[in-house]
């Protein structure tokens, strides 16, 4: 018999769920059956207690977010529309709830059709109250000389048409996708503290800034009475720890959430060389993974052999050292398959000891002699 609308789900589940184990609590997730798929408030209706997904507030905000942030980069580039429609049904099956992608993305510039992807699925689930939307703005959306950047031209413009693909009215958060040196901080605050007046943005973060870039623009947000930035988005994961000397520091100091990006480097920390021997390693040898690969080999190889003795997948360890680091957020993970992202959530399960991250501070030491700067390049 299908749910009624508003029902619980019980702890088992017929043949097809998927077993999901946190720390706190064992459960099941179920494998929502085919006919609920055309019943979107049904579907929406499933809903998980905060507790058994570990739910974590976005910086010093109230807001709640899931520990892993689905990313939708391949959406309408990788894969197409069908198939990022299955992975954003089931992530929320899953209890994701913060899907983070750009106006920029989908493969053809100026066409923002990730965002079109995300926004025909938003209005067919009828969903947009269950997840944190987030966005971001800078990147290339024409041939004219405003068409980029941090202008208050441009983000203005920028959120307007990102709300007309996103089919909705508002944008969680807004994010700049990359500092720009010619904007001001008290330009870029004139225009995003207009977008809050006018309910079309709630919450504004940064990605690709500096520790100083966050300084600036948060002493600024301060003398405006603004909140000001709620998390930085940055690369960070085991074979790029830069972040570790000023970004993570400057997050910390102004309550900023850390969200990170490219959190297998590319896949080079997903069991790539034991991919290669079996042949099944095309894929993780693409972009910054390739150049880690051959540069980083006998890391890779401790790193391999270390997730071997655990038990545990490579990808799982990666993503659970990122979420065991002071301020994170979450990682984004970025599935093109559903088996990647129901694998993913396994990370969950893993709980790191001090031996343990030792043993990977050992395979992958920190910039300098650790730690925050000055002290990781001076005394």
């Amino acid at each position: 018999m299908p749910a009624k609308a508003g029902a619980t789900p019980k702890a088992t589940y017929a043949k097809g769920s998927v077993r999901v184990v946190t720390r706190a609590d064992p459960f099941v997730v179920p494998a929502v059956p085919q006919r609920f798929k055309a019943e979107s408030v049904l579907v929406r209706r499933i809903r998980w207690d905060d507790e058994r997904m570990q739910y974590r507030t976005l910086g010093r905000t109230a807001l709640k977010v899931a520990p892993l942030v689905l990313g939708t980069m391949n959406f309408g580039n990788n894969i197409d529309e069908s198939a990022s429609f299955d992975i954003m049904d089931r992530a929320r099956e899953l209890g994701l709830n913060f899907f983070d992608t750009a106006n920029a993305y989908g493969g053809t510039r100026g066409e923002g059709i990730t965002e079109k992807i995300i926004g025909n699925w938003l209005s067919q689930r009828r969903s947009r109250d269950d997840i944190v939307l987030a966005t971001k703005v800078y990147g290339t959306m024409g041939d004219g000389p405003n068409d980029r950047g941090l202008s208050a031209r441009h983000i203005v413009a920028a959120c307007e048409q990102s709300l007309r693909r996103l089919r909705t009215d508002h944008i969680d958060l807004y994010q700049m996708h990359h500092v720009d040196r010619s904007a001001s901080p008290d330009e870029i605050w004139q225009a995003m503290d207009l977008l809050v007046a006018q309910g079309k943005v709630r919450y504004v973060g940064s990605s690709n800034f500096a520790g100083w870039h966050i300084s600036a623009l948060q002493e600024q947000a301060a003398r405006r009475h603004s909140l000001g930035l709620v998390c930085e988005q940055s690369i960070y994961n085991l074979l790029n720890r830069y972040v570790e000397l000023e970004v993570v520091p400057a997050a910390q100091h102004y309550g900023l959430g850390v969200i990170a990006w490219s959190p297998l480097h590319g896949g080079a920390l997903s069991g790539v060389l034991r991919k290669m021997a079996d042949g099944d390693g095309e894929r993780s040898l693409q972009g910054r993974s390739a150049a880690a690969v051959e540069s980083h080999r006998h890391q890779l190889e401790q790193w391999e052999e270390f997730c071997r003795r655990g038990g545990w997948s490579a990808s799982n360890v990666a993503l659970a050292w990122l979420l065991s680091r002071p301020g994170m957020t979450g990682p984004i993970i970025g599935p093109r398959t559903l088996a990647q992202l129901n694998e993913a959530m396994s990370c969950l399960d893993i709980a790191l000891s001090d031996a343990d991250l030792a043993r990977i501070d050992e395979i992958f030491p920190p910039v300098g002699n650790g730690g925050p700067g000055p002290e990781a390049w001076a005394w």
